[in-house]
Formats: structure tokens, sequence, C-alpha cells
């Protein structure tokens, strides 16, 4: 690896350990779900949070959004939200002579982190205005196409346990999400932790630590990781090992698996796996890598039948079961 390959190695392990550490000044314990999350933000991709309510699904965003320089918008999902009130709509001005003219008002889309706060809770009408957004990094409102400003990065939570009222997300948008990630309710110690800090006078804040460029060019260097043939063929022969019609693939699969992942799950593993090698010290992707981020990036892919709804079977179970009889070799 040449000097200057070094050089940008030692720095985006610096400047991520540098934002982790800013955060944990404000978030107690999910250290994993916070460097999942800037995972996300630096291998171009979008997460989905879930977990049952008070565990900081909204705290992390919004304490990630004070440490880095990027402009923020809260958009807090409901049932009579619309897709205007996301993206735009225009607006009628009239000028001191009386000329009337219309006017784009843009929505809180146009940010460069858009958290969408329970976004189960709106229609799936509403919800879809998010995907050309995600997707596309562009949106389209009285009659233009509109690019977003660099990067776009869509954080949505979602309360698994309040299901009443709500609607759950298509399988095509949960697909645009790289990973899906999972907040556990925090132990005896962690519980401790959160009172003593947010029950004092004053609480814990975040300073701003990296700038929008430095975010831009940690990006690249996500990206320009290398990644040997073999590994990839590891991660492609994970992914389609979730798919039942495979003649290799595991009982699990085989009973309780209606479709497998899709392409886009093999991208998010490579993305996803390309950072965590940057985390590693490693200037190669390795086969521990894939496996570190197998979980995050495919649990949502995975679609289950109704007799694993029925046995309350969760994906990763399943996923686990993969790795485990998937040669890395």
């Amino acid at each position: 690896m040449s000097t200057s390959g070094e050089e940008q190695l030692e720095a985006f392990q610096e400047k991520f350990g540098q934002v982790k550490d800013e955060v944990s000044k404000v978030i107690v314990g999910n250290s994993e779900v916070i460097t999942h999350v800037m995972t996300c933000l630096l291998a171009k991709g979008h997460v989905l949070l879930e977990g049952i309510p008070g565990v900081g699904k909204t705290k992390i965003v919004q304490t990630l959004a004070d440490v880095l320089d990027l402009s923020f918008s809260r958009i807090q999902f409901t049932p009579d939200l619309m897709p205007g009130d996301i993206v735009g709509t225009n607006v009628v001005n009239e000028d001191e002579a009386g000329k009337k003219s219309f006017e784009f008002q843009s929505g809180p889309i146009f940010a460069n982190m858009i958290l969408a706060d329970e976004i189960n809770r709106a229609t799936p009408k509403t919800q879809s205005a998010l995907l050309e957004a995600m997707q596309e990094n562009s949106v389209s409102a009285g009659g233009k196409t509109r690019t977003l400003d660099q990067p776009v990065f869509v954080l949505a939570t979602q309360n698994p346990i309040e299901m009443e009222g709500t609607y759950p997300l298509p399988e095509a948008q949960m697909d645009r999400f790289l990973f899906k990630l999972k907040l556990d309710f925090p132990n005896a110690s962690e519980l401790h932790t959160i009172v003593d800090r947010t029950t004092q006078k004053t609480e814990p804040t975040a300073s701003r630590i990296l700038e929008k460029v430095e975010i831009l060019k940690m990006r690249d260097v996500a990206r320009d990781m290398p990644i040997a043939k073999p590994v990839q063929d590891y991660a492609v022969r994970l992914a389609l090992a979730t798919h039942p019609e495979n003649q290799n693939c595991h009982d699990l699969v085989k009973k309780y698996v209606r479709f497998g992942v899709s392409p886009r799950g093999v991208q998010a593993v490579i993305l996803g796996s390309k950072v965590s090698a940057l985390l590693n010290k490693r200037s190669y992707v390795a086969n521990e890598d894939v496996r570190s981020v197998l979980l995050p990036a495919l649990r949502h892919r995975v679609l289950l039948n109704f007799e694993a709804e029925a046995e309350q079977l969760e994906t990763d179970k399943i996923l686990n079961a993969i790795i485990e009889t998937v040669s890395d070799a």
C-alpha cells in the first residue's frame, strides 16, 4: 500500500473515531448501532432504525446531526401527512404591481440529513415521496426535477410493537435502505448512566467534528477500497443462499423463506464491508468484513412466509444459520 493510501486510511479511521466518541458523549451504549449508522452514511446509503419507544432512535440521529456539518430536517410522519408536505409545492406570489406568479417552496426533503420519524405511521402514498430522493438523489415537483445537495442521508425510525393504525413499509421501499438496525433495551448499568446524564441541571452536548467536504472525501475513500474476487464471490454465495429455490440452501430457508434478497442486498453487503475493512485497519476487504455487515444489510430483504410469522421466527436466526453453513473458502 502506498504512503498516500496509508495516510488516507489513517485519516479515515481517526475521523470516524472522533465522530463516534463525540456521539457517545450523549448516547449511552449502542456502540455497534452508531458504527453502522456512520457506515451507511459513508457507503452512500440510508438506514432504518427499529426499536421500542424511548431507546434513543431519534436522539442518535439528532446527535449525529450536531456532530456533522450537515443541514438537518425532521419529518414527523402522521396519517394526514401528504407528499407535498415532504417534497414541497408551488405557491402563488403577488408582486407590488399585482402580478401573480408561481414560486416553488421547498419541503424538508431538501436537506443533507433527513429524519423520517415513525415512517410507518404515514400512508404508502406519502412514504413513496421518499423513494425518488433516496434512490435518485433528486425530487420531481412543480413540473421540474430538482437535484438534492450531497450528501443525502435518510434515517427512518419505526416502532415494532405498536402496529395499530400503521402502514407497514412496502418491500420496494424497505429494499432502498442499506441497513436495518435494531436498538435493544439498555442494561442496568446503561440505565444508571442514562438517568445520571439526563436528570441533572444540564445535559451533555456534542460538538461539531466533521465538515461536509470531509464526509464526501471519506465516501470516496470507502468506494475505492479494493475487494478480491473470492471475497466478492463469498458475499454473492451468502446472498444466493437466502433463496429457497437454491438447491443447496439451508433447511430453514426452504421451510420459512418466501423470497430471498435482491441484487441491492449484495451491493449493501459489499459497500458495508468496504467501510468495515477501513475501520479494522485493512487496505482490503476480508470475509470477516462481509460477515460483520450481513445481518444489518440483509435482515429486511429476506421475506418470510406465513409459517415463519406464525412461529415468530426472526430473520436474524436464518441469516446466522446461513453464515454457519456457507463456506468462506
